[in-house]
């Protein structure tokens, strides 16, 4: 009857030790994966900021008259981004995005949002319009 006793203890013993293990390694775990999926929105969205402020970009570089159309996606969710002066803003979510636009001649404050189309053009006063 000792040795029933003491190997139920030491199985007892046993199932404790691996729960002090795997315990925080389950809470470790979950933050990483936690932490996967918000870079990966964090990136999809930059992407998409840096889509636009290419498309700005070679408007502005090309001549008078120049325009081109650019669709945002609607894959990623809602997002709206501001274009004023030389700085593009996303707003996601809780999140904020920026990139600079140097040497940009921009004739008022615009608000694109996700799932639309937009036509940037780039007009004989040599200020760029989105509509």
């Amino acid at each position: 009857m000792d040795n029933e006793g003491f190997i139920s203890i030491e199985y007892l013993f046993l199932v404790f030790v691996i729960l002090i293990i795997t315990v925080p390694l389950l809470f470790l775990s979950q933050s990483a994966i936690e932490s996967n999926f918000n870079m990966e929105d964090s990136l999809s969205h930059r992407l998409v900021l840096d889509y636009v402020a290419d498309a700005i970009s070679q408007v502005n570089s090309n001549g008078e008259g120049y325009s081109k159309y650019i669709e945002l996606p609607s894959d990623i969710g809602y997002y709206e981004i501001t274009v004023e002066n030389n700085k593009l803003t996303m707003n996601y979510g809780n999140k904020k995005g920026e990139t600079l636009l140097p040497l940009l001649n921009i004739d008022s404050k615009y608000k694109l949002y996700s799932a639309k189309s937009y036509l940037i053009s780039k007009g004989s006063d040599g200020k760029i319009v989105i509509s």
